[in-house]
Parts: structure tokens; C-alpha cells; sequence
């Protein structure tokens, strides 16, 4: 595998077109840039899979190009995207679009970062006029020699002062290089915008999963490829994304979603903020059993994991109010049980001493239990969090008198409401 390394200063970097009169691309204008990028290279790599050798391929983001393909044994793929918010202008022959590409290219082809036989590609939201440099370099209905003349034309008669560098550059070229080059450039019109893109990959897995799945499925397999990109480009685009490990996740969402429910991992990730919950019930309740900090921070973590993943489930429509009702009710009979031979066992009239000893063997068992909302989903914390859930309800308690010591905070609650 040839080792890719990043061009820096003028090669490699995305630019965004906006059409807003004069004025210079912006913050918001770069990152629409980059999330496109990001996109485009999700549903290239989707439209790979099937067609990819055995051994794969691995996809680079922002080194020789904006997105690079590469297969063991094939030359590189090399993208340059151009987005544009006006996708019915055309690309003119002194075009900043081609003439900033070819500069990344020749530069790229000269320092021997870019190979001969590296396949060079533009893709852009804008179209084509007939008669063009851009329409001759179509994937069909080539007319390269064509082509090649009108660049000769336009970069020795253009007033483009942007496109100068590049015009110099190319006209250095020995004629048999320019020719080379010419012959390993495609261009790709009419691409689809940012909004178009989430539509294509969209269609891409339609028939991967379930149809009333695909959103899910969707949402997860584009959050997982944003932080694996993130990843990549934080590591300085070192380590490629593999289309093993697409095809892995691709597999694993899948299998989630068909036989368990998906646990995300942004949730699980989450910082609580303490702060936030310092008022709500289920932590009184967990004072009340006289555990430290850490413990109560443990709960708060809890209860928003399942709050937050049970309200996404449903939304989803991976799981029905009626199967929280069910699930719910599964954890409060459970709870009873060991709530009733608690207070069988040391009795009904207990010192306070002893009611804080029952408290700690129920909050222990809170802890130390896992009730699957579902088969297969088995994580802990939703679990531990549903019980919280009901806590916060006073549904459920640890100390024996919870009820009468926090009834007032509910009925609070219920006047605020």
C-alpha cells in the first residue's frame, strides 16, 4: 500500500462556493465544505462495497485530495469537490473550480506524491456547457485533444488573476505532460448538494434494513462515520477509514435493529451535568440512602442514559409506549419483592439505624441487577436508569419510609406543573 502524504498549504483543501454577491467565503461557508466532503465520501464509499476486490478499500480524507480512494493493486482515485449554493451556473473555461484543481495536481504530479496513472476527478454541483473544457473531460464522450487546446488558449489569454499560478504552472509543463494530464482528469457535473447527498445515501441502504428501520439505521451508520472522519483527520488523515470496518458497522446497526435495539454511544458518552438534576426526586431518594457523591453522580448518569435512549427508541418507533408501560411494570413488581422481604426480614418497626441499613441493600440491588428491556440489550445502565425513572415518580423507593419523607417534593412538583 502506498503511504499517503498530506499536501499542505494550497493542495488538499476544500473550498465552498456561496453565491452571495461579493462577499468572502465564511466560517459556515468552510464547514458546509467539509461536511459535504464527509458526505460525498460516505456515498462513494457505499456505492463501492458491493464492487470492491476482497481485500478492500480504504478511503483518505484531506491529504493529495479532499477524498482519495484507494484499492491494493489499482491506482489512487483522487477527488476534488466543489460545492455550490447556485448549482445552475456552469463552469466556464478560466473557472477557479479547474484551474485551483489542476494547480493541486500538477503540484502533486511534480513532487511524485501523485502517481501517472492516478485517476484525477472534479466533482461539482454546477453543470456544463457545451463546447467547454469541462464537457470534453466527461467519463464518456471524451475529446481530449480538444480539451487540451483550449486550456493552452485560456491560460495563455485569461485575465483570471486568481487562476495565475495555475496557468504558469501548466504552461511550464513539457507538452507530452500536459497531454498525460489531461487524459487522467474526469470531470463530474450536476453533483448532488449537501441536502441531495443525505437523499442518495439514503436510497444507498434503502434495502439494507427493514423500511420502517432505514431513518434508524441511517442516523446511526452517518453518526458513526462522522466520528470515525473526525478521528481520521485529528490523527492528520494518517490512518485511512477501511471498508471493512464500514461494512462491520453496517452489519452490527443491522443486527441491532433487528434482533435487540440499538444502545448509542453518543448517549453512553455523554457528561452528565450534576447540577442539572440536584432537585429532582430520584436523587433525593438516593441521598436518602446515604451513598456518597460518586454513587449519586452514578444514578444521575444512569437516568439520563435511559431517559434519553427510551424517549429515542420511541421516537424511532423501535419500541412502543405500551412496551415501556409492560417494562415498567416488570421492574416495579420486581422492586416490590425485594422491597417486602427487606422490611419482612428486619421488621416492620425499625430504628432509624435500621432503616438506613434496609435502604443500602435495596440501593445495592439497584446497582447490581440488570432487567433487558428487550433480548439482547443488556446494558446495565437502562436498567438502572428505568428504576430511577420510577423513582423520580416515587413509584418505587429505597428507604422504607420514602414516601411520607418525600411526598411533599412530589406534590410540589405537581403544583409547579
Amino acid at each position: 500500500m502506498r503511504f499517503i502524504e498530506a499536501i499542505k498549504g494550497q493542495g488538499g483543501r476544500m473550498t465552498t462556493s456561496i453565491a452571495s454577491g461579493s462577499s468572502a467565503f465564511g466560517a459556515g461557508d468552510s464547514a458546509l465544505g467539509y461536511l459535504y466532503q464527509i458526505r460525498v465520501a460516505l456515498l462513494t464509499a457505499l456505492r463501492r462495497i458491493d464492487t470492491s476486490s476482497d481485500d478492500g478499500f480504504s478511503v483518505y480524507l484531506e491529504t493529495l485530495d479532499d477524498v482519495v480512494f484507494e484499492s491494493i493493486g489499482t491506482p489512487l482515485e483522487l477527488f476534488q469537490l466543489k460545492h455550490h449554493t447556485n448549482s445552475l451556473a456552469n463552469l466556464t473555461d478560466a473557472s477557479p473550480d479547474i484551474w485551483k484543481s489542476l494547480r493541486i495536481w500538477i503540484e502533486g504530479r511534480a513532487s511524485g506524491a501523485i502517481a501517472s496513472g492516478d485517476r484525477l476527478i472534479l466533482m461539482t454541483t454546477h453543470g456544463v456547457a457545451s463546447g467547454s473544457i469541462a464537457s470534453r473531460l466527461l467519463a464518456a464522450s471524451r475529446d481530449e485533444a480538444g480539451a487540451l487546446s483550449a486550456m493552452r488558449i485560456t491560460a495563455q489569454t485569461s485575465t483570471n488573476s486568481t487562476n495565475i499560478p495555475a496557468y504558469t504552472l501548466f504552461l511550464a509543463m513539457p507538452e507530452k505532460e500536459q497531454a498525460a494530464l489531461v487524459s487522467s482528469i474526469v470531470i463530474a457535473p450536476g453533483a448532488s448538494n449537501i441536502e441531495q447527498v443525505g437523499h442518495d445515501i439514503r436510497h444507498e441502504i434503502r434495502f439494507t434494513v427493514r423500511r420502517d428501520h432505514v431513518e434508524s439505521f441511517l442516523s446511526r451508520l452517518e453518526g458513526w462515520w462522522l466520528t470515525a472522519s473526525l478521528r481520521h483527520l485529528i490523527a492528520g488523515s494518517k490512518f485511512p477509514i477501511r471498508s471493512v470496518d464500514l461494512q462491520a458497522q453496517m452489519d452490527d446497526i443491522r443486527e441491532q435493529l433487528v434482533s435487540a435495539l440499538p444502545v448509542d454511544n453518543d448517549i453512553l458518552d455523554h457528561v452528565v451535568d450534576m447540577t442539572a438534576y440536584e432537585n429532582e426526586i430520584f436523587v433525593h431518594q438516593a441521598k436518602l440512602v446515604g451513598i456518597n457523591d460518586r454513587r449519586v453522580l452514578a444514578a444521575v448518569r444512569d437516568y439520563y442514559r435511559a431517559f434519553e435512549q427510551r424517549s429515542r427508541w420511541v421516537r424511532e418507533s423501535l419500541v412502543m409506549v405500551g412496551d415501556l408501560d409492560k417494562y415498567e411494570q416488570k421492574l416495579c413488581e420486581e422492586w416490590d419483592l425485594i422491597f417486602q422481604r427487606a422490611l419482612d426480614d428486619i421488621g416492620r418497626e425499625l430504628a432509624e439505624v435500621e432503616q438506613e441499613q434496609m435502604a443500602k441493600r435495596i440501593y445495592e440491588w439497584v446497582e447490581t441487577s440488570c432487567f433487558p428491556i428487550h433480548k439482547n440489550v443488556d446494558n446495565p445502565s437502562i436498567s438502572r436508569g428505568s428504576l430511577h425513572m420510577l423513582a423520580n415518580d416515587l413509584r418505587v423507593g429505597w428507604h422504607p419510609h420514602f414516601m411520607s419523607k418525600l411526598q411533599h417534593l412530589l406534590e410540589s412538583r405537581t403544583q409547579a406543573a
